[in-house]
């Protein structure tokens, strides 16, 4: 079976609060998270230091049990990086 493209192969967080995504087909995309430190789920990523320790979980991006974001999300949400 063939991995979906959406799958995060790698997350690179940025002070900016915008992720670095490489996903399985090998595209870098850029994501911004800037909209989602409004929503109450996300309210922890508001703190630079906790944003900053994104990391690759299963198929997507995570910070810890509680806060991560759909791979699908993340992939049509994102913009491509030259």
């Amino acid at each position: 079976m063939k991995t979906p493209v959406w799958v995060v192969k790698s997350v690179v967080p940025q002070e900016n609060y915008t992720l670095l995504l490489t996903f399985a087909d090998g595209k870098k995309r850029l994501y911004n998270a800037r909209p989602l430190l409004n929503k109450p789920l996300f309210a922890d990523l508001k703190s630079l230091p906790f944003f900053l320790q994104a990391r690759v979980g299963g198929d997507t991006v995570v910070w810890n049990d509680e806060v991560d974001i759909a791979p699908e999300h993340l992939y049509e949400n994102s913009v491509p990086i030259p």
